[in-house]
């Protein structure tokens, strides 16, 4: 669906009340049309609405005129580099933004992951949260591990003494 339409069933839908259909068309604006900026303004305003403002500075964060406190909301939520990649949903190089400050914001996050990887970083190759889980998480999988071992070495142990009790 062409997007002037789909953004104009988007206002019918806010207003008649039907947020959650409108929010759900917008996402789907935004990875159809990933790099043209008004389906993700309208859905920073959709998020507004609900008051998730991390998730509003998430989809306003490649606008100039934007608020400080729901970038910085953003921010923190994705907290590395990696996870704001991941969470801007970009496609294509950075001189595909309509404007000036929209490159530069993207080539500053791709910037960061890169020098946060290792390694050089495009928007297409977007470090997964798994290299990043792989580098702290060895400990919490060792543990996991263990614990589901222990398990099956329980009921193991609970099967042989019951075949034990059933022959004797």
């Amino acid at each position: 669906m062409p997007l002037r339409e789909t953004l104009s069933r988007v206002d019918a839908d806010l207003t008649a009340g039907r947020i959650p259909v409108a929010r759900q068309r917008l996402r789907g604006l935004v990875s159809s049309f990933p790099n043209d900026l008004t389906p993700r303004r309208r859905l920073a305003e959709v998020y507004r609405l609900y008051g998730e403002s991390a998730e509003a500075g998430r989809w306003n964060y490649l606008e100039e005129e934007r608020d400080a406190a729901e970038t910085s909301a953003f921010e923190a939520k994705y907290a590395t580099a990696s996870r704001r990649m991941r969470a801007l949903a970009w496609s294509g190089p950075e001189s595909l933004a309509s404007s000036t400050f929209a490159a530069e914001q993207l080539a500053a996050v791709r910037a960061a992951c890169t020098e946060e990887s290792g390694h050089p970083v495009t928007w297409e190759t977007v470090p997964t949260g798994r290299e990043e889980e792989g580098a702290r998480g060895g400990f919490a999988g060792f543990l996991a591990g263990a614990g589901c071992l222990l398990a099956v070495l329980a009921f193991l142990a609970i099967w042989v003494n019951g075949l034990v009790a059933l022959f004797d």
